[in-house]
């Protein structure tokens, strides 16, 4: 056998070092890989437990809604210290926490169209009062009769646009063309797809609008309407009308045991003045029917928070959507 020479033996422990380095670089990327799905899977398994908790306080909600209703089937007052107000909820592991307030006291964008046979036309009530509420929010007025005129088309069952709106070929120059929905709004948030709402209109509106299941106008509780949700009650009367100082100060006079009666609430000198129309009548209510809940659940180093729409009526309580995201 001849023997190696040196030139050879170096380069067979080249190739020799040159493997274990190949091969240490898969093992470190398997491990990597490994860590990695075990997070995932860790992540995933603490996702899931916390969403079953984020059920339980939906159902616990739920129940406390139904007595909280049945207390007194005539009207829904704040008695009870109910609106808003954070409450722990026992879990085994980790933290939950709910808060629910009346999901029917704002802009419902379901309103800007009413139902017949199936098909949802536009509606000039809907649109009056959402013009209201963004000019007493501070947008021009002119502006703002466009932009409802859009919302408008956006829900409404046909193609062709209200005045100063558009309708599927307004939307088909955009970057990213699409379409009109041609159905309810899902979920408030959709308005910013509509053509017209800014970043800067849609920070004026999103704490007053809602997408109620239902195209109703927005059945606002007087007995649970807060003075400092004062623009609810001042968009019910055309732009100009009524001003929030004698909204939110009519508000901070109501009773503390509720009206008791729609009578004795338009009854009031500076609201019937305001001669409002039977629909607008129609829609105020002492009653709530809409609660949102809003729930914290923390689990190990998972904060997750959620938004749940219950209706309560007809009985039992139930959740119509719900929406879940990483708390901040």
């Amino acid at each position: 056998m001849m023997p190696q020479k040196p030139s050879e033996r170096g380069a067979a422990l080249l190739s020799v070092l040159l493997m274990v380095a190949v091969l240490a670089v898969i093992a470190a990327t398997t491990l990597d890989r490994l860590r990695l799905s075990s997070k995932l899977s860790a992540n995933g398994n603490a996702l899931a437990q916390a969403r079953m908790f984020t059920y339980a306080t939906e159902a616990i909600a739920a129940a406390r809604i139904e007595d909280l209703v049945a207390r007194d089937a005539a009207q829904t007052t704040l008695s009870g210290d109910w609106l808003g107000k954070a409450q722990a909820i026992p879990i085994p592991i980790g933290s939950a926490t709910a808060a629910v307030r009346d999901a029917g006291n704002c802009f419902n964008l379901n309103s800007l169209v009413t139902e017949n046979e199936g098909r949802y036309l536009a509606s000039a009530t809907g649109q009056d009062q959402m013009t209201s509420l963004l000019v007493v929010l501070g947008t021009n007025e002119n502006t703002a009769r466009v932009v409802v005129a859009a919302a408008a088309d956006w829900a409404d069952s046909d193609i062709t646009p209200l005045p100063n709106s558009v309708e599927d070929d307004g939307y088909r120059s955009a970057a990213t063309p699409y379409f009109t929905a041609n159905r309810l709004y899902a979920h408030p948030s959709e308005l910013r797809a509509v053509k017209g709402v800014t970043p800067a209109i849609y920070a004026k509106l999103q704490d007053w609008i809602c997408a109620l299941p239902d195209p109703v106008l927005s059945p606002l509780n007087v007995n649970t309407l807060l003075p400092e949700q004062a623009p609810l009650l001042a968009m019910l009367f055309p732009p100009g009308k009524m001003s929030l100082t004698l909204a939110r100060s009519y508000l901070a006079k109501r009773p503390s045991n509720g009206y008791g009666s729609l009578i004795r609430f338009w009854a009031a000198p500076e609201i019937a003045a305001m001669d409002p129309s039977p629909l607008v009548q129609g829609q105020v209510k002492l009653t709530s029917n809409y609660f949102l809940l809003n729930t914290n659940v923390s689990f190990g180093e998972l904060k997750l928070a959620g938004q749940s729409m219950i209706v309560a009526s007809p009985a039992p309580a139930r959740v119509v959507w719900r929406s879940w995201g990483e708390e901040e």
